[in-house]
């Protein structure tokens, strides 16, 4: 379901007027800061618009909530036109359903913390008592519970910030825009509000529409990402998308630098497993099986594809000496698995531990796919084979 719908979003400038002295024509000429973009937001959505200083993105989310009027096009907000509210439904939809967060804090200074964290509630004309509950449930969850007496100047930049997300989660808006909100931020508190942030839309499920610079920054976060260039959308897919399939020379040189480990997942490189058994088996099966595929151990699964545990060759072996017919009581639980979500990083004290591949399972256990160490090595090595090896 579609929170935001932008179509067609335009936003145009002309130039001063000392510029259009020197035009022959009378008609000034007309800048485009951002060209005709379309995109959706789905409900509970962390949207990543990114590009570099002067691509468009801040000006396009400043018409999100129109502190910048777009020159022609369309935003629907949860199914209403955005652009038709007269000034007061206007005011009334910025203050409940749409909050936005800067990148340079917006504090008034000569508020507390708590007052601050409370300002859009206190706009809206809430009680005093219910201002102050919610102001310190909002700094409890950006963990400023104990900082909501103080004013801030008291505080780090890094404090700040979470003061201005607790104000944006005071009113409970729907929607959350924020606009380079971590970039004036040192590298370690930068990512810790990463993670904040992570760890909030995980459980409250807003939706975010988030502008930054930083492509780490985007592949981190974003549940989808829209790449902007010269006013204009490049290229809108996930990280893995844009990583592995660059829309052109301009995305791939900016790609080229993205840690891969931290954004191609597991279904990219896992494999078909080579053999796998059922209990019921024969240890001479299952050991000649093993000859041929030059390897020392084999899952066995149940009849749903439930991974029991693994078969290793010598106990297949002295099975088979003591006259075994089945592989019931040969199992063990000598291996690992992970699900094909999962990021390469995480792999890579995992793999070849064992006789066995890695395994990657459903959600009920079930054998979908294994990650040789080969092939974990083939997708950090090459970017064309990780995808389509």
């Amino acid at each position: 379901m579609a929170m935001i719908e932008a179509q067609q979003l335009s936003k145009c400038y002309a130039p001063p007027a000392a510029k259009r002295w020197f035009r022959k024509s009378k008609e000034p000429a007309r800048t485009f800061a951002v060209d005709q973009v379309s995109f959706t937001v789905d409900k509970g959505e962390l949207f990543v618009i990114m590009g570099l200083s002067g691509s468009g993105k801040s000006t396009l989310l400043r018409m999100l909530n129109r502190l910048v009027e777009p020159t022609s096009g369309s935003v629907t907000l949860d199914g209403k036109d955005f652009l038709a509210l007269d000034d007061d439904a206007l005011r009334q939809t910025r203050n409940r359903t749409v909050s936005m967060v800067f990148q340079h804090y917006a504090l008034l200074p000569h508020r507390t913390v708590a007052e601050n964290t409370a300002l859009g509630l206190s706009l809206r004309g809430t009680s005093a008592q219910e201002r102050q509950r919610r102001a310190k449930e909002a700094l409890e969850i950006v963990g400023l519970g104990d900082w909501g007496h103080v004013y801030p100047s008291q505080l780090s930049g890094g404090m700040r910030q979470r003061v201005g997300l607790a104000r944006a989660l005071a009113t409970d808006a729907e929607i959350l825009l924020m606009d380079e909100p971590f970039s004036a931020l040192d590298p370690i508190i930068r990512r810790d509000m990463q993670d904040l942030l992570l760890r909030l839309q995980a459980e409250m499920q807003k939706t975010i529409v988030f502008v930054t610079h930083d492509l780490n920054e985007a592949m981190r976060l974003g549940d989808r990402i829209m790449v902007m260039r010269d006013g204009g959308v490049v290229q809108l897919g996930t990280a893995q998308e844009i990583l592995t399939h660059p829309a052109d020379d301009y995305v791939a040189n900016f790609v080229s630098d993205v840690d891969r480990s931290r954004v191609v997942t597991v279904d990219l490189v896992m494999r078909e497993p080579l053999i796998t058994a059922t209990i019921d088996e024969t240890p001479q099966d299952v050991l000649r099986r093993l000859e041929l595929a030059q390897t020392g151990g084999i899952y066995v699964l149940d009849a749903n594809g439930v991974v029991e545990g693994v078969a290793h060759d010598p106990s297949l072996a002295k099975a088979i000496r003591s006259g075994a017919t089945t592989l019931d009581g040969l199992l063990t639980q000598d291996f690992e698995s992970v699900t094909e979500d999962a990021r390469l990083i995480d792999l890579f004290t995992r793999v070849g531990k064992h006789a066995v591949p890695l395994a990657v399972v459903d959600s009920e256990r079930r054998l979908i796919g294994v990650v040789p160490r080969a092939a974990l090595l083939t997708a950090l090595a090459d970017r064309e084979e990780a995808v389509h090896a």
